[in-house]
């Protein structure tokens, strides 16, 4: 499989540039995808090294054929485990591309995209043990109405959540097309798309414990950076921007900064780049690129 068919690597220069290479150093490609970030940032390294995770098994055919580099078939939250494993204690650079692939939008089968019928999956592992379908169909309405509020960001979580609960009642919810049926009552008309985006992208972050994993994931890169190491991190909604922003300015999820005896702030990082957006002609290439938000901290010494 081209890298190029599976997904086009959003702010690729950009977000390479923020890591500052040093061409013998030790870098970590915690979302390799199509392998594109990797690639370029392989150009830039003499004796350097890179490791780089994917828990999709789609994303092995990628893997890229040199001795520098090693490919983890799992979730980046495992960083900090497999790096002990190879014998790496700390890091030059950690480079995260948030996004769902290119690729895994347009695998139908896979059920992340709502322009395809397919049987409601949505995990990025296919060992995962959590599906769509269960979460849509075993999930009390509580459970429900907390993920469509606060990973879709939805006014009407409690009446999608009853409306599922009324659907499956009468049988069993089993593809994206009986899902977006069943919330046919309230999807808005002139804004369906966007809804139904946001209904899916609760789903599935809840489906892959995408926040969870985020935050382990920030915590772990921010232990096994070097002073001076850089993290740069893509993002493609608010949810996960958020969290990385307050991260990188203070090294915590909730963003408060803790101070010395004199005031001085002690945060263990810095943010240099804080949100900066694709170019026009990179959206015009790539359209999902529209989104995407890239921030850049450094570790202080």
């Amino acid at each position: 499989m081209k890298e190029e068919t599976y997904h086009t690597p959003v702010l690729l220069h950009d977000s390479i540039d923020g890591l500052n290479i040093d061409p013998n150093g030790v870098y970590v490609d915690v979302t390799f995808g199509g392998g594109g970030h990797s690639k370029e940032l392989l150009k830039r390294l003499d004796k350097g090294r890179l490791i780089a995770f994917d828990q999709d098994p789609d994303a092995q055919r990628n893997k890229i054929d040199d001795p520098r580099f090693t490919l983890v078939a799992q979730n980046f939250r495992f960083m900090k485990n497999y790096l002990r494993f190879y014998g790496i204690k700390e890091v030059d650079g950690v480079l995260a591309d948030l996004g769902v692939s290119s690729h895994q939008f347009d695998e139908g089968e896979r059920g992340f995209s709502i322009r395809f019928d397919a049987a409601l999956d949505m995990r990025m592992s296919q060992n995962g043990d959590l599906s769509a379908k269960q979460v849509i169909n075993q999930w009390e309405e509580a459970e429900l109405t907390h993920i469509f509020k606060t990973y879709g960001e939805l006014s009407n979580a409690k009446k999608i959540s009853q409306l599922i609960i009324q659907g499956r009642a009468e049988q069993e919810i089993n593809t994206t097309s009986d899902l977006l049926k069943t919330l046919s009552p309230v999807t808005p008309p002139i804004k369906e798309h966007k809804f139904q985006a946001q209904v899916f992208q609760a789903i599935r972050i809840a489906v892959n414990q995408e926040m969870e994993a985020l935050e382990e994931m920030l915590e772990q890169s921010i232990e096994l950076l070097k002073p001076e190491g850089r993290l740069s991190v893509i993002t493609y909604h608010s949810l996960e921007d958020r969290m990385v922003k307050y991260f990188m300015r203070s090294g915590t999820k909730t963003g408060e900064i803790e101070k010395d005896f004199f005031g001085n702030q002690l945060s263990p990082v810095k943010a240099l780049i804080k949100g900066d957006s694709p170019r026009i002609e990179e959206t015009k290439r790539n359209p999902r690129a529209r989104s995407a938000r890239l921030r850049v901290a450094v570790k202080v010494k």
